[in-house]
C-alpha cells in the first residue's frame, strides 16, 4: 500500500484519545502499531489489550505489536549501560520505538507511510518534524480534552506509558513503583548497579535510584510501630 496512515500507539492518554477522536470524526487509520520495548509496566500492556478489543468493536485495524529482537532492558544489561536518555540522548526511542515500526511497515509492503502521532495541543514543543500528522494539535485537544474523550468512549484511563526504568521517571513515581511493583524496581536497580557510570550517578541522572529507595526505607524505619490510622475525610 502506498501512503498508508499509521497510528503510532503508545497506550497512554494521548494516543488513546487520538484513536477515539479519529473514530468520532469518521477517520480510519490503515495500521495501528504498538512498539514494545519489553519494559512497559503491566498496566500499559493491559490497557493496550483493552483498547485493541475496542478497536475490534468499531471496525478499526487490530493493534499490531512490534519489537526489536532484544529488549531495551537486556540491551542495557549486556552493554553495562543505562537507557540513552540518562546520558541526554533519545536513542532508546529511535532504536526501540521508531525502528521496529519502520521495519514492520517495509516488510509488509507499506510504502511512504504517514505517521499519526499523539502529541496534544498543550505540548507542541514536542513536535519536531513536519512530515507526521498530529491530530490532537489539529483539534486543539490538550490533556483535559484527551481525558474527556476517553471517558466518552467508556474506556479506562491509562496510566503513564513509559519503561519502568525510564530516567525521566519522577521521584514519587519511583516510590510508587516500589510499592506496586517491587519486582520491577529490583530489576531497575540491578540495571543501575551493573552500569559502568562516569558522567551520571544513576537512573536519576543527577542521583541514583538506589539512594532514593534507601532514604525511603530509612524513613519508614523511624516509625516501626506506628499504627495505621483510618482517614475520615470524604472525597468531594
Amino acid at each position: 500500500m502506498i501512503n498508508p496512515s499509521v497510528v503510532s500507539y503508545g497506550a497512554g492518554t494521548n494516543s488513546t484519545a487520538m484513536l477515539i477522536g479519529l473514530h468520532e470524526r469518521g477517520e480510519r487509520p490503515d495500521v495501528i502499531l504498538f512498539a514494545d520495548t519489553g519494559g512497559e509496566r503491566p498496566e500499559t500492556y493491559r490497557h493496550r489489550d483493552i483498547v485493541n478489543e475496542w478497536c475490534k468493536s468499531i471496525g478499526f485495524p487490530q493493534i499490531v505489536t512490534v519489537a526489536e529482537t532484544i529488549t531495551l532492558e537486556a540491551d542495557c544489561l549486556t552493554r553495562h549501560a543505562l537507557p540513552g536518555l540518562a546520558y541526554g540522548f533519545k536513542s532508546c526511542s529511535e532504536h526501540f520505538k521508531a525502528r521496529p515500526q519502520k521495519r514492520w511497515l517495509k516488510e509488509n509492503g507499506y510504502k511512504n507511510p504517514t505517521f499519526w502521532i499523539g502529541i496534544d495541543a498543550g505540548e507542541q514543543h514536542r513536535k519536531k518534524f513536519d512530515g507526521p500528522r498530529y491530530p490532537l494539535i489539529e483539534w486543539d485537544w490538550a490533556r483535559e480534552e484527551c481525558v474527556e474523550a476517553i471517558k466518552r468512549a467508556g474506556l479506562p484511563q491509562p496510566g503513564k506509558s513509559s519503561c519502568f526504568f525510564c530516567p525521566s521517571t519522577r521521584k514519587e513515581e519511583i516510590l510508587t513503583l516500589k510499592r506496586e511493583h517491587p519486582e520491577l524496581l529490583q530489576r531497575a536497580l540491578l540495571m543501575e548497579s551493573q552500569a559502568d557510570l562516569t558522567s551520571v550517578k544513576g537512573l536519576g541522572r543527577a542521583y541514583a535510584w538506589r539512594d532514593l529507595v534507601k532514604y525511603d526505607d530509612d524513613q519508614l524505619k523511624l516509625f516501626p510501630f506506628a499504627p495505621e490510622i483510618a482517614c475520615e475525610c470524604l472525597d468531594d
